[in-house]
């Protein structure tokens, strides 16, 4: 086989899938690889390919961020699914940068996993190739990955409904309490959520304040920080909109602090429904991290099973009015 790949000019993995009529090779290369394997009278020894395709009874998740609700929760939905299946959970966290950069490099699941399951981390192309390359079965839960099945709520949709709603309640100065994850590209929410704050701005002609648009790579436990930065400002906000309820929470501990009264003098809504959101009558626009996790095991335990993958469109969301949302002060 290695012989076939470097005649070829591809990875050992490219030549199993086309030699085993797998996915993910265009039919110009595996027209190639079938050519030269037939110039090298290659043979696929059936002993060997058993061994090494022999299942593992193992799914690995990889996230960047476990000790969120959000992600919590997914890998919660996840092994309500693939335990009874008869599969087990290993979880990866990839928190930094250059961890990601050596995980996707070593590719220490290679051969050790059935499948990955990717919670809120948006996969290269290249990230995808390693792990098609091992043979490793791939779902994103919560964005979305080229070449590979998703499931995840329309967090554009979600920011829209959720300004919207302080617009129906006449706040013009509104401002977003945004997140960057530490690690690149991990997560598309983050760019979602603020077009679609930005749409529904646009959409009632209301202009955005560069100033009310705060962003830092804390993490989702940053709302504090952010809520601080906003009160330094020339001009207060009459309205925030946080990333997340994480986010919120942090955000109204700020205002309490510093005396302002929520919803008073400032609304704060955000996106999740975490259990401290009822808690603290906190409006927030809901999704179901642990009904996705479900949804995504059910694709993970399709593509193990040689099932056509279950196509699920945006998970949906709700708003949801409580109490830390009103009318701006005149």
């Amino acid at each position: 086989m290695a012989d076939v790949a470097a005649r070829a000019g591809v990875s050992l993995g490219t030549v199993s899938r086309a030699l085993r009529g797998l996915d993910g090779v265009s039919p110009g290369t595996r027209d190639r690889i079938r050519e030269v394997a037939a110039e090298l009278d290659y043979v696929v020894n059936p002993e060997a390919a058993a061994l090494a395709g022999r299942s593992t009874g193992r799914v690995a998740v990889v996230l960047h961020d476990l000790p969120s609700w959000y992600g919590s929760s997914v890998v919660l939905g996840l092994e309500r699914v693939l335990r009874p299946a008869g599969l087990d959970l290993l979880v990866r966290c990839v928190d930094d940068p250059e961890d990601r950069v050596r995980f996707f490099a070593s590719m220490p699941l290679r051969r050790k996993v059935d499948a990955v399951v990717v919670v809120a981390i948006a996969l290269t192309s290249a990230e995808v190739a390693k792990l098609h390359d091992g043979g490793v079965a791939v779902v994103a839960a919560g964005s979305h990955s080229p070449d590979v099945p998703f499931v995840a709520i329309d967090d554009v949709l979600a920011a829209q409904q959720a300004v919207n709603h302080l617009l129906q309640l006449g706040h013009r100065r509104i401002a977003l309490l945004n997140t960057v994850a530490a690690t690149d590209r991990a997560w598309q929410a983050q760019r979602d959520r603020e077009q679609g704050f930005r749409l529904a701005m646009e959409m009632a002609g209301i202009p955005v304040d560069e100033e009310l648009v705060v962003s830092w790579s804390g993490g989702s436990r940053g709302g504090a920080q952010g809520m601080d930065r906003l009160l330094s400002g020339r001009r207060l906000p009459s309205a925030v909109f946080a990333f997340s309820d994480e986010v919120a929470l942090g955000a109204m501990r700020s205002l309490r602090r510093a005396g302002i009264g929520v919803p008073r003098q400032i609304s704060v809504l955000s996106i999740d429904d975490h259990p401290l959101a009822e808690l603290t009558d906190l409006t927030t626009v809901a999704q179901d991290p642990v009904a996705l996790g479900r949804a995504a095991a059910e694709q993970v335990l399709d593509l193990l099973h040689g099932r056509p993958v279950r196509e699920v469109g945006p998970f949906p969301t709700r708003l949801v009015v409580r109490g830390t949302t009103a009318p701006p002060l005149e």
